[in-house]
């Protein structure tokens, strides 16, 4: 098999690309030419000379065309040889020039030749980008015309000493022509070697990093399954825990459980971040209200740790805004946790300006400042590095992967904006969030009782809890608490028995452990539950069964969650209106669009935790129950 890097038309494209690209430089330089010998060769001549020069660009410049566009990368067909006539007869026409300027101008009119051709013949090895080709087509032409000059000289009676050394000139210079080419073609050929292995390369690295991210996903989808165990059932032991030294025991586990989860999260994104596969969306929000969530979420760990927590300026942020509100959270918990994490006395101050930019949008600085240890200038050029946590002993003491920061500083700048620190040794740490936020649509008074509890908390020098604080810090602020079990009674409020029937639930997981977890949550509330370990099973059971609700997973063998909710949907049997909530570990927007394209109604992301599901659940039903009364208003 021949390798094509050594192929013998190897550089005739870009030879060919090269010249087309300097058509006009040697229109230029042909108008020179004939306007500076004409007082020579005489105006006639000279224009006449120009007219056929141009013509000849004209054609190169047609025939070169599809190499230019890339329709055609060596020459074959009829333009090949075609290409070829007209390099030569380019070359020739230039050299043709030397022979009535000798003749006519005699010896100072041959040392412009002289000129002339050498200058021509350079310019054509440059342009011949090492191709033999294209190089015996443009160069030896002029470099015959120079070597007539011997007999030129001869003409007009030049010593024979003379002739000869010019003689030798003519030879080495066109020694020089030939070694220059040779080395341009080396050069060339060494550039797409190097090309050729950095390209292999790039792919390599491309395919070890889409593997990685492939492994980390299904790593991570199986994790997620374990952790749910371990959440639900702490949950679950915790209502009925005997006494406080067991819960205590209890709410170490959960504990675990959480900051497995915050760790899970964080090796995830980091894999999907460095995939290219992580985006930012762009949704209205109240930026107010999420500072003031942030800041009493953390409060209670705060007042664990005897720290202050200062939340300045929030009342003179604007209201409403547009952004990705999530990712925003994300990195604000990061940074309240990292500052909490190396401050041992103190305060911890969130810090919020914004103003308006020529742009119209709300430029927006956020500093998270402590007053801990602060960091070294060492520690500083390594603190945005994945798994580098500064300090020696610092994951064994606080936990932690080392990502939160590296997590951080790429989401701020997938938002367009920078994630920027100040630190000196024993002065503690500042983080500013820069950030540019263009203006919500929504009227910023249009809700007054949100504005009233968040401006007096703004202004506070300092917030009060909203939950006792955690036992423990860890790297994720503590989960909220659960909510109000759902109105099941309301469910179908036709008949007064259905009202006190128990809710039907069809869990479907390919997993035990999942769909046991489901269970033990759900049967605090008297719950009806069928399990199904696949699509196919599930579809067997809407066929026998009316059920109130189902947990569809959507990673599953065989038939997945998705495709199994569009033939319920498609089958228009009892349960084709049923309210379907996806249980998935994907919870990219556009896994949330596929869901909610083939029919499911909400999703709960993996690993489960009771809180999150019971919220799914009551949701749903509640939109059901409004569905059902608006269709029946509207019969």
């Amino acid at each position: 098999m021949s390798d094509p890097i050594a192929d013998a038309h190897i550089g005739w494209a870009p030879a060919i690309r090269q010249r087309r690209k300097a058509t006009m430089q040697r229109l230029v330089t042909g108008g020179a030419t004939a306007l500076v010998f004409s007082p020579i060769l005489g105006l006639a001549p000279a224009m006449g000379w120009l007219a056929v020069y141009v013509l000849i660009q004209g054609v190169e410049a047609w025939l070169a065309e599809p190499v230019l566009q890339g329709r055609q990368e060596t020459p074959k067909g009829w333009r090949g040889p075609a290409m070829d006539a007209v390099l030569a007869l380019n070359a020739g026409w230039l050299g043709f020039l030397s022979a009535p300027l000798w003749l006519i101008g005699g010896p100072m009119g041959g040392f412009a030749a002289s000129i002339l051709l050498s200058a021509g013949a350079i310019n054509s090895v440059i342009m011949s980008a090492g191709n033999m080709r294209v190089f015996s087509f443009t160069v030896l032409p002029q470099l015959v015309f120079m070597a007539l000059t011997p007999m030129f000289m001869a003409l007009w009676g030049a010593e024979r000493s003379l002739i000869i050394a010019v003689a030798i000139g003519v030879f080495c210079y066109a020694l020089f022509c030939f070694n220059t080419r040779a080395r341009l073609r080396n050069a060339m050929l060494a550039e797409r070697h190097a090309l050729a292995e950095a390209e292999r390369e790039r792919r390599q690295v491309e395919t070890a990093m889409t593997e990685r991210s492939a492994f980390m996903t299904a790593v991570g989808h199986d994790l997620r399954t374990p952790i749910s165990a371990i959440l639900t059932g702490a949950d679950y032991l915790r209502a009925a825990a005997p006494s406080s030294a067991a819960r205590q025991h209890i709410a170490l586990i959960e504990d675990a459980g959480l900051m497995m989860k915050a760790l899970l999260d964080d090796l995830l994104d980091h894999a999907r971040l460095n995939a290219g596969r992580m985006h930012v969306e762009s949704n209205e929000f109240d930026l107010r209200l999420m500072l003031a969530q942030t800041a009493r979420l953390w409060q209670g760990q705060a007042r664990a740790q005897g720290l202050r927590l200062r939340l300045e300026g929030a009342g003179q942020t604007p209201r409403w805004v547009r952004g990705d509100v999530m990712r925003l959270r994300q990195v604000l918990n990061n940074l309240i946790s990292n500052a909490m994490k190396f401050t041992e006395a103190g305060t911890v101050t969130l810090k919020v300006r914004s103003w308006m930019d020529d742009e119209g949008a709300y430029a927006l600085l956020i500093d998270v400042a402590d007053t801990g240890r602060g960091m070294s200038p060492d520690q500083l050029q390594r603190l945005f590095r994945p798994f580098d946590q500064t300090t020696d002993g610092v994951a064994a003491r606080f936990g932690g992967s080392g990502l939160g920061l590296a997590i951080s500083r790429d989401l701020i700048e997938l938002m367009g904006g920078r994630l920027t620190v100040r630190s000196e040794p024993g002065c503690g740490s500042q983080f500013t969030v820069s950030l540019s936020l263009s203006q919500g649509r929504r009227d910023a008074d249009a809700d007054d009782i949100r504005d009233e509890a968040i401006t007096p908390l703004a202004a506070s020098a300092r917030l009060d809890p909203l939950a006792p604080p955690p036992d423990i810090a860890y790297a994720a602020p503590p989960s909220p608490p659960l909510p109000s079990p759902p109105a099941f009674e309301n469910v179908a409020p036709d008949d007064d028995a259905a009202d006190a029937r128990p809710l039907r639930v069809l869990v479907v997981d390919d997993h035990a452990i999942n769909r046991r977890a489901i269970q033990l949550i759900l049967q605090a509330f008297d719950c009806e539950i069928v399990m199904a370990e696949n699509g196919l099973a599930a579809l067997q059971a809407c066929e026998g069964q009316v059920f109130d609700v189902v947990f569809m997973d959507v990673r599953m063998p065989e038939l997945d969650g998705r495709e199994t909710t569009r033939r319920l949907r498609k089958g228009g049997g009892p349960n084709a209106r049923v309210p379907v909530i996806a249980v998935t570990a994907d919870t990219e927007p556009e896994d949330m669009s596929a869901c909610l394209a083939v029919g499911m109604n909400a999703f709960v992301s993996k690993p489960l935790t009771p809180a999150a599901l019971l919220d799914a659940l009551s949701r749903t039903l509640d939109a059901a129950a409004e569905s059902e009364a608006d269709a029946e208003a509207a019969a």
